[in-house]
C-alpha cells in the first residue's frame, strides 16, 4: 500500500522513539504532501483490517499543508519498533507499479511534438470477431501493463497509480476514439493508412493509452481481400525486440481462442526494468563512462565531419523533408533483394516501422544479400571466439572494414543500434522502448590483411560500447550525466551518415506479422522518435541471422551532393561481401603480432584490479619544463617514440587466456590543461582514477599543466607541469624512465628517432617466461614461502570502524650527510642500502606483533627489477618486469643487528636467479588474493636511470631544463608501500603509500618517522655484537601505529566511514540500506548532505552493529536513517541501541525519486532537518 501523492513530491519521515522503554506513543514526522484517504488505509493494514482498531493507535496533528505529526500507539500483540518502521516505510515507499522511463524513452518524449506511434498488423487466416480480438488484447494487457500505465514525465517515470483503464471488460466497445479496439473498414491502402493513422492520433501516453488495435475489414472491390488486424502502439511504448514479444503473445492467444479451448494467457515478465534503469543511473555517474563518450564526441566533432555520431531530436529540431522520409517509403528499388525475413517492426534493414511523418513520394532504394550457412558459422562462431568478440561486435567490425574502404579513410565514424536486452536476464520479455543508438568511431590499419585489421580493432570494438551492452551507457550518460556540458554534447551531436541496425534473433516479426508502411502524416515536422531519426541517417544497413544465413541489408536515399548513388552504395554492397568472404577465408589463419600475456600480466587483467575507476596500478612520473616548449616538435617526438616501442602500441585481446596484440601505428594521448593554484594533489588523483582501458594500445598518457594566462601568445615562459601517467600491466618505473630519455633525444633532433623497433621487446620477454619450466622453481620456493604464523603487519591490529577510503600518501627525506653516513655503513658490512631498509622494516613488524620476547618469523614483500635474466638487452628492456617477491625472516631480539642483515642479504642473493618468476608459481593453493605470499606490505628501492643525464648541455642550448621530482607511486595491491629512492641531490627519499581503511594518516606519518628513525641511528649506535632489542628500544615512548583489522573470510566490517565528522562536536549519522540495495546507495551522499557530522554506513544487521553504533553516538546525538526500506531495521537499531543504555537515536526514512541525485537531496534535506530540534508544535488535531 502507497500513499499517492503528486509524481515528483516525496514524502520524509521522522521516527521519535521516546524514552525506554518506548511504552509511550511513537512520533512520526511527517513532511511531504498526505493522502488522508491513503494513510488511513496504511494505518488499516497494520491494524490487520480492524478500522476502530486503526483509530485508537493514532492521533495526527497539522502543522500546515505539507507538515504533519503522526502520534501512534503499536498494539500490545506487536513488536513497536517493527510496526513503526513498517508504517514509515509504507508512507514512504514508490509504487511497486511505476516504470522509471529509460534513456530511449527521454529522448523520444525530448523532442515535443503531437502523436507518435508505430503499427504493425497481421491479415489472419479466418474471420476475427471483436470480442475475440479484445479477448485477447485483454490477456496481453495482462501479461504486461505498463502499456496501460500514465506517463508522468515530470517524475520520470510511467505511473501504474491512475491508469485510464481503456478496457471494457462487459463487452461494450468504448467510442472509437478512445477504446481499445477500434473497428473499421478500407476500400484501398490509402483508406487504410488514414485509419491506422486515426487510431494512432488517440493514442495518449500522458492518459495511460499506449496500446490500441484497428479490426479492418476488407471492402477492397476488386482482387482477393484480407481482413486486418493492426497495433498500435505509443512510440515510447515499443522498440523491435517489444513488437516481437506482443505479436507472440497476441497471437499465441488468438489461437487459444479461435480454437475454442482454454484461453492460454501468456505469463507477466519479470520485472528487471527498475534494477535495470538504477543501473544505468549509476553507469552515468561513472567517470570512466563519462570519459568514453565524451572522448568518442570529442574524435568525431574534430574529424570534420559535422555527422559523427547519434543525435537526439530535441523540440524545435529541423530535419529535411527528404530526411525524415527514410522509414516511411519502404519500396523496394532496382538495386537488389532483400532478405525475406525482416527484424520486427521494421522494415528491412531499417529501424521500426510506421513510425516517420510522411513527407512525400521519396526514392528509397534497397539493396541487401545472404551470407552461405558455413561462411555465417565461420565468422559468427569460429572467428568471433578467436578474437573473444560477440557476434555483434565482429558484425561491427565487418561494417567499419568495409565503409572504411568505400570512404578510402583509416577513420570511420558511424551509429550504431542494437537491444540492450542480451545483457539483462530481467529484461527478456520487458515491452518498452530500451533500444537506443550510439556512436562508434574506429581507426583502421591499413597496413594490415583484412583479419589483421579486424584484430588490431578487437580491443576498441569490445570497448566501443561503453560498460553496458547495447550501448546503453550514451543514452545514459546524454539523459543523466551529472555533466551538464556532456549532456548537452551528447544531446547536440548530429548523426553520422551511417545507420547499422543489429538485430538479434528475438527482434525477428513472426512471419505472419508485417510493419505498416507509412506512418502519421505530418509534413513538417520531425517527430524525434526512434525511426526519425534512423532516417536521418541517408544510409542505413541491417545485419540479422535467420535460417542459419547472415544477412545485410542496405537502404539509402540517393543524394549525390552525398556520395549516396545505385553506383556508389551498390559499391559498399560488393565490398561488404568482399570483407565478409575473406574473413570467412581466414577463420583459422594466425593473427599477425598477437602474443600470450604474460601470468602476472594476465592476473591483473582478468582480477579486474587494474580496470578504470580504481587508482591501482597506475603511476605517474611528474617533471618540470623549464624553457620553451615547441608543442608540435614536443608532439612529434613523442610519436617517434611510439614508433619505436611496440609496448606503447600494445594492447589486451580480452578473452578468457588474455593475449596482447602489437599496433602498428598509435598515437599519443597530449593534453594541455590550464591548472589555477597551487595545489595539484586533486588533478593527479582524478587523472589516477581515470585509468586506462587496456584493451585500447597506448597506456601512456602525458598531461602539460600551465598556469593560467602562460599559454598565450607573449606571455613571458613559465615552467609547464608534464604528468606522464602509465599503466603497470605494460610498463614500469624503470621503462617510463627510458622512454622519457628517449623522447628528449627525439625532441634534440627535431621530432624524429633513428633505427627501427626495439629489440628485444615485451614479446620476446612473454615468449622467454613461457619457455621457462616452473617445475625448476618449486623447490626454492617452497623452502623461502613465509610460514603460516609470520607477523607482516607493522602495526597494531585494532577492530574497529573503517576509516576513510581511498589512498594517503607520505614523503621523508634524509639528509645528504645522513644518506652518505648510511651508505659509508652500509657498505663496511657488505650490504646495500636496500638490505639496511629491510631490516628496519623486519624490526617495525616484529615489534607490532604479539610476539612475546622471543625469536618470530616476519614477512613482507620486495621488489626486483626482473631485468636480471640470461636474454640479451632485458637491462633496457621496456615492459611491466618488476616483481614483487616474498622475503621472510627470523627476527630475534637477542640476535644481532649485523646477524639479522646477513639473513637478508643471503636470502636476497639467493632470490636473485628467480626475480622473474610470477607470484603465482609459488603461491599456495589457499591463496586467492594478490600480493606476494603471505606480505601485506611491499618494500620498493630501486635508483632509476636518469632521463637526461649527458644531454643538459644540449638542452640548455636550446634555453631547456629538466627538472624531476619524482614518481607519484601507483597505489599498491597491499595495503602498505615504502619506496625508497635518491634524489638528484643523493638524499635518500622515503615514501609510504597505503590504504586510508588499514592505516590512517596519523598512524602513517608515525611510522615513516620510526622508520627514518632507525636508518638515521643504525650507523652510529650498532656494532658486531649490538642487539635488535637494543635498537628497538630506541622508540621506546612512541607508540606502536594502530592498523584496522581488515575483514576475515566471511566477516564484514559492520559499519564503513562514509565521511568523517567536519568539526570535533558534531553528530553521527549511521545509513542502513533498504534490503536488497548495495551500501554504495549512499554514495552521493557525501556531498549533498552539507552538514558536519559523521556519516556511516551499514553493513551487517542490527545484532553486529549495534554495539558499534552506541560507542559512536556517546555523547552527540545519534540519527539513523536511509530510504524508504530502511525504517523496519532503523527503528529496531534505535530500539536495541536505547535499551543497552545508548544514546536516544531519531530514525529518519525518506522516500524515493526516480533521480538519483535528487534522491540524494531529499534525504540530506531530511537528516538535516532532523539534526534540528523542531521548535514547531502541534497546531490543530484532525
Amino acid at each position: 500500500m502507497t500513499v499517492p501523492r503528486s509524481s515528483h513530491a516525496v514524502m520524509s519521515v521522522v521516527v521519535d522513539p521516546g524514552p525506554v522503554p518506548h511504552d509511550t506513543p511513537w512520533d512520526l514526522e511527517l513532511r511531504g504532501p498526505l493522502d488522508a484517504a491513503a494513510l488511513a488505509g496504511v494505518l488499516g493494514e497494520l491494524a490487520d483490517g480492524d478500522p476502530d482498531r486503526a483509530d485508537r493507535q493514532h492521533r495526527l496533528l497539522r502543522h500546515g499543508p505539507d507538515h504533519h505529526t503522526l502520534r501512534f500507539t503499536p498494539a500490545e500483540d506487536a513488536t513497536a519498533a517493527f510496526v513503526v518502521g513498517r508504517l514509515a516505510d509504507l508512507l514512504t515507499e514508490r509504487s511497486a507499479a511505476d516504470h522509471p522511463l529509460t534513456p530511449a524513452q527521454c529522448a523520444a518524449l525530448a523532442s515535443g511534438g503531437g502523436p507518435r506511434y508505430e503499427a504493425v498488423y497481421l491479415e489472419p487466416g479466418g474471420p476475427l470477431d471483436a470480442a475475440t480480438v479484445r479477448e485477447a488484447l485483454h490477456a496481453v494487457l495482462a501479461a504486461h501493463p505498463q502499456l496501460g500505465f500514465r506517463l508522468d514525465s515530470r517524475g520520470g517515470r510511467l505511473s501504474g497509480q491512475g491508469a485510464v483503464t481503456v478496457v471494457d471488460r462487459e463487452g461494450t466497445p468504448p467510442s472509437a476514439e478512445q477504446g481499445l479496439l477500434v473497428e473499421g473498414e478500407f476500400t484501398d491502402e490509402a483508406g487504410f493508412s488514414a485509419a491506422v493513422d486515426s487510431v494512432g492520433r488517440g493514442l495518449d501516453a500522458y492518459a495511460g493509452v499506449q496500446l490500441r488495435a484497428l479490426l479492418a475489414r476488407d471492402r477492397r472491390p476488386a482482387g482477393e481481400r484480407a481482413d486486418r488486424l493492426v497495433l498500435v502502439a505509443h512510440e515510447i511504448a515499443v522498440d523491435a525486440a517489444s513488437w516481437r514479444i506482443v505479436a507472440d503473445d497476441l497471437l499465441t492467444v488468438l489461437e487459444t481462442v479461435t480454437a475454442d479451448v482454454p484461453v492460454r494467457r501468456p505469463g507477466r515478465a519479470p520485472g528487471g526494468l527498475t534494477d535495470w534503469v538504477t543501473e544505468l543511473r549509476e553507469l552515468a555517474r561513472d567517470p570512466a563512462e563519462m570519459r568514453h563518450w565524451s572522448t568518442v564526441a570529442e574524435r568525431r566533432t574534430g574529424g570534420g565531419d559535422s555527422r559523427t555520431s547519434a543525435h537526439v531530436a530535441r523540440a524545435n529540431d529541423t530535419v529535411e523533408a527528404a530526411d525524415t522520409a527514410l522509414a516511411e517509403t519502404r519500396d523496394a528499388g532496382p538495386a537488389g533483394a532483400v532478405p525475406e525475413v525482416g527484424p520486427a517492426g521494421v522494415v528491412p534493414d531499417a529501424g521500426p516501422a510506421g513510425v516517420v511523418p510522411n513527407a512525400g513520394p521519396v526514392d528509397v532504394r534497397r539493396t541487401g544479400f545472404a551470407l552461405p550457412e558455413a561462411a555465417t558459422e565461420r565468422i559468427t562462431h569460429s572467428l568471433a571466439q578467436r578474437l573473444a568478440l560477440t557476434v555483434g561486435q565482429v558484425l561491427t567490425g565487418v561494417f567499419a572494414l568495409a565503409l572504411a574502404r568505400w570512404q578510402h579513410t583509416d577513420d570511420v565514424t558511424f551509429d550504431v543500434r542494437s537491444d540492450p536486452r542480451t545483457g539483462h536476464s530481467g529484461l527478456r520479455r520487458h515491452v518498452g522502448r530500451l533500444t537506443d543508438v550510439h556512436p562508434v568511431h574506429l581507426t583502421l590499419d591499413r597496413g594490415l590483411t583484412t583479419l589483421g585489421q579486424l584484430a588490431a580493432v578487437a580491443g576498441p570494438l569490445a570497448a566501443a560500447a561503453g560498460h553496458a551492452p547495447g550501448g546503453a551507457g550514451f543514452g545514459a550518460c546524454r539523459e543523466w550525466s551529472p555533466d551538464p556540458l556532456l549532456r548537452t554534447t551528447l544531446r547536440e551531436l548530429p548523426p553520422a551518415q551511417a545507420c547499422l541496425t543489429l538485430h538479434g534473433p528475438d527482434e525477428l516479426l513472426p512471419h505472419a506479422v508485417r510493419p505498416v508502411p507509412g506512418g502519421p502524416i505530418d509534413r513538417d515536422r520531425d517527430n524525434g522518435s526512434s525511426a526519425a531519426r534512423s532516417a536521418s541517417h541517408r544510409l542505413h544497413a541491417c545485419a540479422h541471422i535467420a535460417d542459419g544465413k547472415l544477412h545485410f541489408g542496405l537502404d539509402w536515399i540517393p543524394d549525390p551532393a552525398d556520395g549516396l548513388t545505385d553506383t556508389t552504395v551498390a559499391a559498399l554492397g560488393e565490398l561488404l561481401r568482399e570483407v565478409l568472404a575473406e574473413l570467412a577465408e581466414a577463420p583459422d589463419a594466425p593473427i599477425p603480432s598477437v602474443f600470450r600475456a604474460t601470468p602476472q600480466q594476465a592476473a591483473l587483467y582478468l582480477g579486474g584490479d587494474g580496470q578504470p575507476g580504481t587508482g591501482r596500478h597506475v603511476e605517474q612520473v611528474v617533471w618540470v619544463w623549464h624553457g620553451p616548449l615547441d608543442l608540435e616538435r614536443f608532439t612529434a617526438a613523442w610519436q617517434a617514440v611510439f614508433d619505436c616501442e611496440t609496448v606503447l602500441r600494445t594492447a589486451f585481446t580480452g578473452g578468457p587466456e588474455p593475449q596482447l596484440m602489437v599496433h602498428s601505428r598509435v598515437a599519443p594521448e597530449i593534453t594541455r590543461r590550464v591548472h589555477r593554484g597551487d595545489d595539484w594533489s586533486p588533478l593527479l588523483e582524478r587523472d589516477r582514477l581515470r585509468g586506462f582501458d587496456l584493451r585500447c594500445p597506448g597506456a601512456l598518457r602525458l598531461t602539460l599543466l600551465e598556469t593560467d594566462g602562460s599559454h598565450r601568445t607573449g606571455a613571458p615562459s613559465t615552467p609547464t607541469r608534464i604528468v606522464l601517467t602509465y599503466h603497470r600491466a605494460l610498463l614500469d618505473n624503470w621503462s617510463a624512465h627510458i622512454l622519457l630519455r628517449e623522447f628528449y633525444r627525439a625532441y634534440l633532433a627535431g621530432g624524429s628517432l633513428p633505427g627501427g623497433e626495439r629489440r628485444p621487446d615485451l614479446r620476446d620477454y612473454a615468449a622467454w617466461i613461457a619457455a621457462q619450466d616452473p617445475e625448476t622453481t618449486q623447490d626454492f620456493w617452497a623452502r623461502s614461502t613465509p610460514p603460516d604464523d609470520a607477523a607482516s603487519r607493522p602495526g597494531r591490529s585494532v577492530r574497529g570502524t573503517a576509516a576513510l577510503p581511498g589512498v594517503g600518501r607520505a614523503r621523508l627525506r634524509l639528509t645528504p650527510a645522513e644518506t652518505i653516513r648510511l651508505a659509508l655503513w652500509a657498505g663496511r658490512w657488505g650490504i646495500a642500502e636496500s638490505t639496511v631498509l629491510q631490516a628496519v622494516w623486519a624490526m617495525l613488524i616484529y615489534r607490532a606483533s604479539d610476539a612475546t620476547g622471543g625469536p618470530a618469523p616476519v614477512c613482507f614483500a620486495v621488489t626486483a627489477p626482473g631485468r636480471g635474466i640470461p636474454l640479451d638487452g632485458a637491462a633496457r628492456m621496456l615492459g611491466p618486469l618488476r616483481n614483487a617477491l616474498p622475503m621472510s625472516v627470523d627476527v630475534d631480539p637477542a640476535g644481532t643487528i649485523p646477524n639479522l642483515l646477513r639473513q637478508l642479504r643471503d636470502r636476497a642473493l639467493d632470490m636473485a636467479a628467480y626475480e622473474w618468476v610470477p607470484v603465482g608459481w609459488f603461491r599456495t593453493h589457499d591463496q586467492d588474493g594478490p600480493g606476494a605470499g603471505h606480505a601485506d606490505t611491499v618494500i620498493v628501492f630501486e635508483d632509476l636511470p636518469h632521463p637526461v643525464k649527458g644531454l643538459e648541455a644540449e638542452l640548455a642550448a636550446h634555453g631547456i631544463k629538466a627538472e624531476f621530482p619524482g614518481t607519484v607511486p601507483a597505489r599498491s595491491v597491499l595495503p602498505i608501500g615504502l619506496l625508497a629512492h635518491h634524489d638528484s641531490a643523493g638524499r635518500l627519499v622515503l615514501t609510504r603509500v597505503h590504504d586510508r581503511d588499514v592505516l590512517d594518516e596519523e598512524a602513517a606519518a608515525e611510522l615513516l618517522v620510526q622508520s627514518a628513525t632507525l636508518l638515521r641511528e643504525l650507523p652510529s649506535r650498532t656494532g658486531e655484537s649490538t642487539t635488535v632489542a637494543e635498537i628497538l628500544s630506541l622508540l621506546e615512548g612512541r607508540t606502536v601505529p594502530r592498523m584496522t583489522e581488515p575483514p576475515g573470510p566471511g566477516r564484514s566490517t559492520p559499519l564503513v566511514t562514509l565521511r568523517a565528522a567536519r568539526r570535533e562536536a558534531s553528530g553521527t549519522i549511521c545509513l542502513i540500506p533498504p534490503p536488497g540495495t548495495p551500501a554504495t546507495c549512499y554514495d552521493l551522499l557525501s556531498r549533498a548532505y552539507t552538514g558536519s557530522d559523521e556519516l556511516l554506513v551499514l553493513t551487517t544487521d542490527a545484532d553486529s552493529a549495534h554495539a558499534a553504533l552506541a560507542a559512536h553516538g556517546t555523547g552527540r546525538h545519534l540519527l539513523l536513517g536511509g530510504f524508504s526500506g530502511a525504517g523496519g531495521l532503523a527503528c529496531d537499531l534505535a530500539r536495541r541501541i536505547a535499551s543497552d543504555g545508548g544514546p536516544r537515536a531519531r530514525v529518519v526514512v525518506a522516500g524515493v525519486s526516480a533521480d538519483d541525485q535528487e534522491r540524494a537531496r531529499e534525504l540530506a534535506r531530511a537528516l538535516k532537518n532532523a539534526g534540528m530540534r523542531n521548535a514547531g508544535t502541534p497546531d490543530s488535531p484532525q
